[in-house]
């Protein structure tokens, strides 16, 4: 028997649901996102579409948002990263999974486990939900995050190129149906 009444180790975080409150607090993430990855002038994001997104008051979400929570030596809370996800569907599995948008945990908070206590939380969603899928993008220049996606067993789909139409070629287009 041991006397060792050294305590468990504390999460870095709690990672919870994102709830209306916490819209100012994403969006800021969102924005500081942004900066680190040399975008903020694309940025077109509001408090008022992320509300509609994620807590919208006439349907369901078309979005979803997890948050990690730290406690300050004061006792108060700040919300330190963010994970925005959505449920996608594929034809090969007829399955749906998820989509991972974004993922930010703040430069002072990195190394510290959030990262990964994000994917594993998602991870559980995907297990409970028998979703076969957990999917994202990375920035190809981003070697710290690939490394750490790398690190978890996560697996490159480099044999597909991404296409995006907005702005005035979708409007174009539209505009023949």
């Amino acid at each position: 028997m041991s006397d060792d009444l050294t305590p468990a180790p504390t999460p870095p975080a709690l990672i919870r649901e994102a709830v209306s409150g916490d819209v100012p607090d994403i969006l800021r993430l969102i924005k500081e996102l942004a900066v680190y990855e040399e975008s903020l002038h694309h940025v077109e994001s509001t408090e008022e579409f992320l509300q509609a997104a994620l807590f919208p008051t006439d349907g369901p979400a078309g979005a979803s948002a997890l948050v990690a929570e730290v406690t300050d030596p004061d006792g108060s809370t700040r919300l330190v990263g963010m994970a925005v996800w959505y449920v996608t569907f594929s034809t090969w599995t007829s399955r749906h999974g998820i989509w991972l948008e974004d993922l930010f945990v703040q430069p002072d908070q990195r190394g510290s486990g959030i990262g990964k206590a994000f994917l594993a939380r998602l991870a559980k969603i995907c297990a409970d939900r028998k979703y076969p899928r957990l999917e994202w993008w990375v920035l190809d220049w981003n070697e710290p995050a690939l490394g750490f996606y790398r690190s978890l067993g996560a697996v490159g789909q480099d044999e597909w190129t991404v296409y995006r139409m907005d702005g005035d070629a979708l409007q174009k287009l539209a505009a023949q149906a």
